[in-house]
C-alpha cells in the first residue's frame, strides 16, 4: 500500500493509493492486454483487502496471494518531484516479508511463458530472498523466462548484500531491467554501454536498461539500440520503471522482438509519469499507441 505527499491550496496531504514494484509490473502487463498473475502475501487487514480487490479489477490473478491474519499488510511512503523520489518504509513484519520459499506455487509455472520479480522482493526479508533463488531455479526448470528488476532500495539492505544477491539471482535469469542509476551503484561502472556488456557477461540475453528522461538501451549478444524517449510533462516518477516492465515484457510474451517491445514500454514508462501514484497513471494499450503514433503524451 502506497500514500503519496502531495502539495494542494498550500496544504501538504497523504493520498492513499496503491503500489508495490512487482504488482505495479503485473498490472501494467495487464493494461497492455497479457495474461498476468501475481505470487506474494498480504495481511488480513483493510488495505489488504483494497489490494486483492485491486488485483480482481484490473484483471490480474490473486489466487497465489497469500492471507497472513496475523502480519499486517507492507506500507510505503512517498515524497515526490520531478527529478525523483523519496520513499519511507514500513515493511518489517509484514505479510510479505514473511514469505517462505516452501510457499511457492511452483506447479503454476507450467502454464507460464515469463516470471518477474525484484530486488525488492529479495530485500524484505531472508525468507523472501530464498524464495526468490527458489522461484527462479523452478521457473526456469519450468522453460520459463525470468526476467530481473534491481530496483536498488538501500534503506532496505546494505549495498553490499544487494549487489551480492541481485548479481546472483542476475546471473540466474534470462532478461536484465536494471535501471542506469542503480547499475551505476551496483557495478562501479559509468558508461552505460559497459554496464550492458557487464549484465550480458553475467548471462542475461536481453537487457532493458531503463535511463530515464533519456529512455532505454537494449541490448543481446548481436544487436544494441538507444530508444529515446517521448515528449511528456512529468510529474512524479513513481512507478515508471514498474511501468516499464510490465509493458516490456507483455510485448515480449505478444511477439515483438525486445527492440520493438522497448520503444512501446519506453512510452508507457513516460505516460505514467504523467500522474501521481504508482498504478493510477499507468496507461491502457491504446493510449500508449496513440502516444507512439503522435510521438509524445
Amino acid at each position: 500500500m502506497e500514500l503519496t505527499r502531495v502539495s494542494r491550496d498550500g496544504a501538504q496531504l497523504y493520498v492513499p493509493g496503491h503500489g508495490g514494484d512487482t504488482m505495479n509490473c503485473a498490472i501494467a502487463a495487464a493494461r497492455q492486454g497479457a495474461r498476468a498473475g501475481y505470487i506474494s502475501a498480504l495481511g488480513e487487514d483493510a488495505f489488504g483487502a483494497e489490494l486483492r480487490a485491486l488485483l480482481e479489477v484490473e484483471s490480474v490473478d490473486d489466487r497465489f496471494v497469500r492471507s497472513d491474519p496475523s502480519a499486517p499488510t507492507g506500507l510505503y511512503v512517498i515524497t515526490p518531484s520531478p527529478s525523483g523520489r523519496d520513499f519511507a518504509y514500513y515493511r518489517a513484519g509484514s505479510a510479505a516479508s514473511r514469505y517462505r520459499a516452501e510457499d511457492l506455487p511452483t506447479d503454476v509455472l507450467a502454464e507460464t511463458r515469463i516470471v518477474q520479480l525484484s530486488g525488492i522482493s529479495q530485500a524484505i526479508g531472508d525468507g523472501p530472498c530464498d524464495a526468490g533463488f527458489r522461484l527462479i531455479e523452478a521457473a526456469r526448470a519450468a522453460g520459463c523466462q525470468v526476467a530481473y528488476d534491481t530496483n536498488l532500495r538501500l534503506k532496505l539492505w546494505s549495498l553490499e548484500r544487494a549487489r551480492a544477491i541481485m548479481h546472483g539471482a542476475l546471473e540466474r535469469c534470462t532478461i536484465a531491467l536494471p535501471s542506469i542509476d542503480d547499475s551505476r551503484i551496483l557495478t562501479g561502472i559509468e558508461d552505460a554501454d559497459a554496464i550492458v556488456d557487464f549484465y550480458l557477461s553475467r548471462g542475461p540475453g536481453i537487457v532493458a536498461m531503463k535511463m530515464g528522461e533519456e529512455g532505454a538501451l537494449i541490448a543481446t549478444p548481436d544487436r544494441r539500440e538507444r530508444v529515446a524517449p517521448i515528449k511528456v510533462t512529468p510529474v512524479d516518477a513513481t512507478g515508471a520503471g514498474d511501468a516499464f516492465g510490465g509493458s516490456f515484457l507483455a510485448r515480449l510474451a505478444a511477439g515483438d522482438d525486445p527492440f520493438t517491445a522497448a520503444r512501446y514500454a519506453n512510452a508507457a514508462a513516460a505516460l505514467t509519469t504523467t500522474g501521481y501514484g504508482a498504478v493510477a497513471p499507468i496507461p491502457m494499450a491504446h493510449i500508449v499507441r496513440r502516444a507512439l503514433e503522435i510521438g509524445c503524451g
